[in-house]
C-alpha cells in the first residue's frame, strides 16, 4: 500500500494544510517512518500523534512539522494542537471506517504539518488541523483526485494561498476587449471600467504595445491582477524570442502574424506552449487560413487560438469570419477561434453561430461613453454566466 492525500483549511495564520502519506510498516512508507525518527534536524523534529500523552493513535501516525520551528510558542502549538488534531483525527477516522477490514498494527501514517509562525488561535489551530487531517485521509484512501477531476479541475480552479488566479479558457464564447490606445489614462478608464467577469479578456493592442513596450502588461496587472491578457505582438520574426519575452511580461497569451515564416509560426508556438501560454495566430491578410493550420499541424505545432481578423482599414466591408468550421477541423479540434474587426454588438449572435468562439471587440467598447454598459451589453447578447458566480472552494 502506498497512498497520497493533502487537504488544505482554514484561513488567516491558523490555516492547516495537510499532505500526507498512508502504507505498509514493510513499505516504502514504513521506511520513510524509520527514518524520519532516526534522522532528525534541527526545527523539524518528528513527533507521533497522540491522543494524550501515553495514548498513541492507531494506525501509527508521525507528524513532520513542514515550517522551522524557531520559538517556543511554535513549538507548543505543533506539539500541543497540531498534534492532538490529527491524532484525534486518525482515530475517528478508524471508528467511522474509514480503513475499513486493514490491520492497523501493519500500516502508518506519515503526516507534513504546515504550521505558520504567527498562528496564535490554539482553538483554530485544532479545529483547522482536524478537518485537514481527516479529509486528506478520506482522499488517500479513495484515490481523490481521479485522472477526470484534475483534468477538469486544473483550467478551472483557483489556489487559494497564492493570491491570484490564473485563468484559461476552458468554458467560450469569450469578450476580447481590445485596447489599441495610446495614452494610460485611457488604458486606466477601460480597466477600470470594464465588469469583472471571468468571459473577459484583456488585449494590449499591438499601438499600445508599441507606445509603451511590454512593460504596459505590468502596468495592466496592477490594476487588473487577475486578468486574462492578451499581448497583440502580431510576430514577423524570432518566434521563439518575442514568445519568450511576453510570458516574462506575464502575459497569459501572444499573438504571432499569419504572414510570418511558417518555421518562425512554429518556434513561436513551441515557445508559448513551453511557458504555459496561449498562442494566437492573427490571419490578417493570410489567403488560406486553414491551409496554413494545417501545415503547421504536420509540424507538430497547432497554435491555441486562431483569429480571424478584418482591418480596422478595411471596416467598411462586408463581416466574413471564414470557414472557422474548417480551421477547427484542420487543427483537429484543438482550437478557439477569435473574430475581430470592426464588431459590434448587431452581429454578436451570427459571429457565435459561425463557429466563434472569443469576440474581439475595440471601440465599441473602449470609446464607448459608458464603457461599462456597452461592455455589459456585449456579455448580455453573449448570454453567458460567469464561471465562478457560485462555485466555492471545495466545489470538485
Amino acid at each position: 500500500m502506498y497512498l497520497v492525500g493533502e487537504a488544505l483549511e482554514g484561513e488567516g495564520a491558523e490555516l492547516a494544510h495537510i499532505d500526507l502519506l498512508v502504507g505498509d510498516k514493510t513499505g516504502p512508507v514504513g521506511m520513510a517512518f524509520a527514518n524520519a525518527m532516526s534522522q532528525l534536524s534541527p526545527g523539524h523534529t518528528p513527533l507521533l500523534a497522540v491522543i494524550r500523552p501515553n495514548l498513541l493513535t492507531k494506525p501509527a501516525t508521525l507528524i513532520i512539522p513542514k515550517v522551522t520551528l524557531k520559538t517556543g510558542e511554535q513549538v507548543n502549538a505543533m506539539f500541543g494542537a497540531v498534534q492532538a488534531a490529527v491524532a484525534k483525527a486518525v482515530a475517528d477516522s478508524v471508528e467511522e471506517g474509514a480503513f475499513g477490514d486493514a490491520d492497523l498494527e501493519e500500516i502508518v501514517l506519515l503526516v507534513s504539518a504546515f504550521l505558520h509562525p504567527d498562528a496564535k488561535d490554539y482553538n483554530r489551530i485544532y479545529r483547522y488541523n482536524y478537518g485537514s487531517t481527516k479529509l486528506a485521509i478520506t482522499r488517500a484512501l479513495a484515490g481523490f483526485p481521479d485522472k477526470e477531476t484534475v483534468l477538469k479541475e486544473k483550467d478551472r480552479a483557483g489556489h487559494a494561498v497564492m493570491g491570484f488566479k490564473v485563468h484559461r479558457l476552458w468554458d467560450p464564447p469569450y469578450l476580447q476587449v481590445a485596447m489599441d490606445l495610446v495614452d494610460m489614462k485611457s488604458v486606466e478608464r477601460v480597466l477600470t471600467s470594464v465588469p469583472k467577469n471571468d468571459h473577459v479578456l484583456i488585449e494590449a493592442g499591438t499601438p499600445l504595445i508599441k507606445q509603451f513596450g511590454l512593460s504596459v502588461i505590468g502596468e495592466i496587472r496592477k490594476i487588473r491582477p487577475d486578468a486574462f491578457i492578451i499581448a497583440d505582438l502580431k510576430t514577423l520574426d524570432t518566434g521563439n524570442l518575442e514568445a519568450r519575452m511576453a510570458a516574462n511580461a506575464s502575459a497569459d497569451a501572444v499573438v504571432v502574424s499569419g504572414l510570418a515564416p511558417v518555421p518562425t509560426i512554429v518556434k513561436f508556438i513551441q515557445e508559448a506552449k513551453k511557458t504555459g501560454i496561449y498562442s494566437v495566430i492573427d490571419m490578417l491578410n493570410v489567403d488560406k487560413p486553414a491551409e496554413l493550420i494545417e501545415k503547421l499541424a504536420k509540424e507538430g505545432a497547432v497554435p491555441s487560438i486562431v483569429e480571424m481578423h478584418r482591418a480596422i482599414d478595411a471596416e467598411g466591408d462586408d463581416y466574413n469570419w471564414g470557414d472557422i468550421p474548417a480551421i477547427k477541423e484542420a487543427a483537429g479540434g484543438k482550437l478557439l477561434v477569435a473574430t475581430a474587426g470592426g464588431v459590434r454588438q448587431h452581429v454578436v449572435k451570427d459571429a457565435l453561430k459561425a463557429g466563434a468562439d472569443i469576440l474581439v471587440v475595440g471601440r465599441a467598447i473602449t470609446a464607448s461613453k459608458n464603457i461599462q454598459n456597452s461592455a455589459e451589453q456585449f456579455l448580455e447578447e453573449m448570454n453567458k454566466e460567469e464561471i465562478d458566480q457560485f462555485r466555492i472552494m471545495t466545489d470538485f
